[in-house]
């Protein structure tokens, strides 16, 4: 009888070990998902005052979109990694197991409270921010609309700079992106600009519009949006538009020269702000823009581009490699 319960604790303690040890990959997949997520709030002020950025203007984008796509990757698969354990014994068969589940109309069964709840925040995440992403694009599309109807309403179209003029005699230049985008500039741009800064002007909206830098930027807002109380969604929303005019500023210095250029950024300044649904010369950080322009681009290091696409990899690889492992088992 002694004998018997021993090997009755013995049975227990072996299953406890095997349950213990069959969840340990899906605690390592919860944690190599929520990794860029936990990392993003010491990345981000770190990015945004680096100073690699401001010369290397493209590969700070791409680091900044891997940094908030694996974010947000990582915390729908982390749910949906502790939603899916119960299911089978060896990751991912779990995740693979919950689809077909799924699919097949048997719904959450064999899920628990908490993994139903997991389940329930992956999918509400994934809600929030869709909502979001749509609401900020229809908003920045009805402000483009806007801005469009008033400037055909006030401007006249000059073929001469295939751009539309307004009467103001306060220097304003600026784009409206869109399905049909429009360069503005006024009487006062025209009065104050001679013709080498002004084709630099033309350059840097051009740049804009046919770089969609408009939709580059609207993730970064819609992040913003959902997510106000995260400090990096807040460095990003600032860091991210900054990048952008660098990117304009230097396809028009590389077509019409970097003095030409700082000279309008100086002229434009006084400015106020820029409405809505628009992209004005003299955005955000124009007298560092200025400062950069008459300095020259300092000599780019050979490894810091590749480094930042490289680091931007790795933070996508492990969200991505946990959300596609069921698909790349091929379970039947």
């Amino acid at each position: 009888m002694a004998r018997h319960a021993y090997d009755l604790d013995d049975g227990r303690k072996g299953c406890t070990v095997r349950s213990g040890l069959a969840m340990m990959p899906w605690l390592i997949a919860a944690g190599v998902c929520l990794l860029p997520l936990l990392l993003g709030g010491r990345i981000a002020p770190v990015l945004a005052r680096a100073g690699w950025t401001r010369q290397h203007p493209r590969a700070a984008l791409a680091l900044w979109q891997a940094a908030g796509l694996a974010s947000g990757l990582g915390a729908v698969g982390a749910g949906l990694a502790v939603a899916a354990a119960p299911l089978a014994a060896a990751f991912p068969h779990g995740m693979h197991a919950l689809g077909r589940q799924l699919l097949a109309g048997r719904g959450v069964a064999g899920l628990g409270p908490t993994h139903i709840a997991a389940l329930l925040c992956s999918v509400g995440l994934v809600c929030w921010l869709l909502a979001n992403t749509v609401g900020t694009l229809l908003k920045t599309a009805a402000d483009q609309r806007r801005q469009r109807l008033l400037v055909d309403l006030v401007a006249d179209h000059s073929s001469e700079h295939d751009a539309y003029v307004l009467p103001s005699r306060e220097p304003v230049a600026y784009c409206v992106p869109g399905s049909e985008p429009r360069i503005v500039l006024s009487r006062g741009t025209l009065d104050v600009l001679d013709h080498g800064q002004l084709q630099a002007v033309l350059a840097h909206e051009r740049a804009h519009l046919h770089g969609r830098h408009d939709l580059l930027l609207l993730p970064f807002i819609a992040l913003a949006h959902a997510f106000p109380w995260l400090p990096a969604a807040r460095h990003a929303r600032d860091a991210v538009p900054v990048l952008l005019e660098l990117l304009a500023d230097d396809q028009a210095r590389r077509a019409h020269g970097s003095l030409e250029l700082a000279q309008a950024i100086v002229h434009m300044s006084a400015r106020p702000e820029s409405a809505p649904g628009t992209m004005a010369l003299a955005g955000p950080a124009a007298a560092e823009r200025v400062e950069r322009l008459l300095t020259g681009v300092r000599s780019r290091s050979r490894w810091v581009s590749p480094a930042a696409y490289l680091v931007g990899g790795l933070l996508l690889s492990g969200p991505i490699a946990i959300l596609l492992a069921p698909v790349w088992c091929g379970i039947p």
